[in-house]
């Protein structure tokens, strides 16, 4: 019997919980569309940097509670209400300071060695947007849609989202996305890359934690080695990245993990991974 391992995470704003080593996180603001604020946000980084060192924890899904995913920044708090702690600094420490929150945030997901999996209820705007491209695999609700956001405040984006829509979805249909900060509908999302998959409404949870549960029960360091090499494949040329993928796969055919998935194939068993 499956039992959840509850994770405080210090605030009601926040939720996760462990379940058959998936750290589920869960942003917690449906009232607002799960808006990002200065109690959430500083939770997530915590969780994400927690659950990513966790040995326990075998893969990340992140979702939103209600029908939303993230609606992004909180759009009231930049204005009359900013905060005048903010307002006081020097442009230098409010540029120092944002550098510091996207590196703790998403920085910090892409940095996780463990796949990462979004799960989209509804909206994924702006910051939200990068949050969940800033995961491995996202899949989409019927109902849900995405929008970069930014040009409805006068504003030219942040925390990644052009460096990631662009490498998810090419440099023309990026250009597009930010420029008109249009509503793109799941259907179009999976059609041009921006989502792996789209799922019922209904089904969303279930689907997304079946995929997430079966990538925890997968050989740990293999799937590290993998998203390794995955990087690369954005960083460096053909000939070094192949050389680098050569020296993981050869430490690989060490571990345990790939003994007992070669005797598990020999003997017609699912195999038992141990991480090691």
């Amino acid at each position: 019997m499956t039992t959840d391992i509850k994770i405080d995470t210090g605030t009601d704003e926040l939720l996760c919980v462990i379940r058959d080593r998936v750290a589920i996180i869960t942003l917690n603001r449906p009232e607002v569309r799960n808006a990002m604020s200065d109690t959430l946000t500083p939770a997530l980084r915590t969780m994400i940097r927690t659950c990513g060192e966790n040995p326990e924890v075998g893969v990340l899904l992140i979702t939103g509670a209600g029908t939303a995913f993230c609606a992004g920044g909180n759009v009231k708090g930049m204005g009359a209400n900013r905060d005048q702690k903010k307002l006081d600094m020097s442009y230098e420490e409010k540029v120092a300071d944002l550098q510091e929150r996207q590196r703790l945030l998403t920085g910090a997901l892409t940095s996780v060695r463990k796949p990462t999996i979004a799960a989209l209820p509804g909206p994924a705007v702006g910051a939200g947007l990068a949050l969940a491209m800033a995961c491995d695999i996202r899949i989409a609700a019927q109902s849900a849609f995405v929008s970069t956001g930014y040009l409805r405040v006068a504003l030219s984006g942040d925390y990644g989202i052009a460096w990631l829509l662009t490498r998810l979805v090419g440099t023309a249909r990026a250009r597009e996305l930010m420029f008109t900060a249009e509503k793109v509908d799941a259907a179009r999302c999976e059609q041009i890359g921006l989502v792996n998959r789209v799922v019922s409404d209904e089904t969303l949870q279930e689907q997304a934690f079946a995929l997430a549960k079966s990538m925890a029960e997968g050989p740990t360091l293999a799937l590290r080695y993998m998203k390794d090499n995955l990087d690369e494949a954005l960083l460096f040329d053909f000939g070094t990245a192949r050389d680098h993928e050569a020296e993981r796969l050869i430490r690989l055919t060490t571990t345990a993990d790939h003994k007992e998935a070669v005797q598990a194939f020999i003997e017609k068993r699912k195999p038992v991974f141990r991480g090691n």
